[in-house]
C-alpha cells in the first residue's frame, strides 16, 4: 500500500457479527506493524451506534509476526487544541485505546479483525485500566469462544496492559506522535 491510500477498517465480533466499520488512510509500516490515520470528522458506525471522530487518531495494526502476541488493534488519540483529552467523555479523556482482538489481517485494501471485547485504556491522566471484562466473561459463554481464543485474549490483554501502563513503545507517546504528524501532513 502507498502513503495516503484509503483503507476500510472492518471490525467484527465473534461469529461474523458486525461491529465497527470506518474509513482510514494508510500511513506506513514500521517494526510494530501498519499505521492508519483517521482524520477528525471521520464517520464511524456499528449496528445501533454512530460516532464522528472529534480529533485526529492513528491506529496500529500488528499485521506481521505471531498471532500469539499480536492479538490487538491500538488507537492513539490526539489532544485537542485546548489541551484537554480526545473528545471522549470529559471525565474519561482517552489517550490510548487497545482492542484485544484476533490479529488484524489485510484483505483487498481492507483491514479485518475480530474484536474480543477486552480493551486496554490509558487516559491522558496516565491511569491505565482493562475495560469490558464483564462483556468478555458473558461472550466467552454465550458466543462459545474456543479455549484457545480465550487463552490468547487473556494473555494478549495482560501483555498489552503492562506495556501501555509502562509506556513501552509503541505506547510511549513519541512513537504514535510521529505517525500523527504524518496524518497531519496528509491532511
Amino acid at each position: 500500500m502507498e502513503f495516503g491510500e484509503p483503507v476500510d477498517v472492518v471490525m467484527t465480533k465473534w461469529r461474523e457479527r458486525p461491529h465497527w466499520v470506518y474509513p482510514a488512510r494508510y500511513l506506513g509500516r514500521d517494526d510494530f506493524g501498519d499505521w492508519l490515520g483517521i482524520p477528525a470528522g471521520t464517520h464511524m458506525s456499528r449496528p445501533g451506534a454512530e460516532y464522528v471522530a472529534p480529533v485526529d487518531q492513528v491506529c496500529l495494526a500488528p499485521t506481521t509476526g505471531s498471532a500469539e502476541v499480536n492479538g490487538w488493534f491500538a488507537t492513539f488519540h490526539r489532544r485537542r487544541a485546548d489541551g484537554t483529552g480526545s473528545g471522549h467523555a470529559p471525565e474519561s479523556p482517552v489517550e490510548v485505546y487497545v482492542d484485544i482482538a484476533t490479529q488484524p489481517l489485510w484483505e483487498k485494501g481492507s483491514l479485518h479483525a475480530v474484536d474480543l471485547d477486552l480493551d486496554v485504556v490509558r487516559g491522558f491522566s496516565g491511569r491505565t485500566w482493562i475495560d469490558d471484562e464483564d462483556e468478555f466473561a458473558e461472550h466467552r459463554l454465550t458466543l462459545g469462544y474456543p479455549d484457545e481464543i480465550i487463552e490468547l485474549a487473556l494473555a494478549n490483554c495482560a501483555r498489552v496492559h503492562d506495556s501501555v501502563r509502562d509506556r513501552v513503545p509503541p505506547y510511549d507517546g513519541p512513537t504514535s506522535d510521529a505517525w500523527l504528524a504524518r496524518l497531519i501532513d496528509l491532511s
